[in-house]
């Protein structure tokens, strides 16, 4: 099933912009949205899954998470998907410029499937967006949409 959106997490508008324009420049052809906080963010995914809607729903291929949000952290958002959101599976890269270890060590105790230090660089986002459009939305395989593990 090829990939239908990506959803970033980033309340900076000038790093939204760097990673827009990095996802682009890599050929990243995927939709994608932006929720400025963390609130937004799971609304953005619950918005999307409606099993009663006469449209068929997909979750985001792959969530960019940024950890210092308004309303929401990126932790309580990354909690949330894994404990109460119908698509626990999803992929979560944090994309964030804390270099905290206890930032790092609590994001993957949570399930993040990576972890990664936002570069100052376009040069080294755009290599990022490279790798994340060969492994993450190519190579990768993600378990099936409604497939539950008992």
């Amino acid at each position: 099933m090829q990939p239908s959106w990506i959803l970033l997490v980033e309340d900076d508008s000038n790093d939204v912009f760097f990673i827009q324009d990095a996802l682009r420049r890599a050929g990243v052809e995927v939709r994608l949205q932006v929720a400025s906080d963390g609130q937004e963010a799971i609304d953005q995914i619950m918005e999307a899954y409606h099993p009663l809607k006469d449209r068929s729903t997909s979750p985001p291929a792959v969530v960019l998470l940024d950890l210092n949000l308004p309303r929401r952290t990126g932790l309580d958002v990354l909690k949330w998907i894994r404990q109460e959101s119908p698509w626990k599976t999803v992929v979560v890269i944090v994309l964030t410029s804390s270099t905290s270890e206890a930032d790092m060590h609590q994001a993957y105790v949570l399930g993040a499937n990576s972890y990664i230090v936002k570069p100052t660089d376009a040069t080294k986002l755009r290599e990022i967006c490279q790798l994340l459009r060969g492994y993450w939305l190519g190579w990768n395989q993600n378990p099936p949409i409604g497939i539950v593990a008992s």
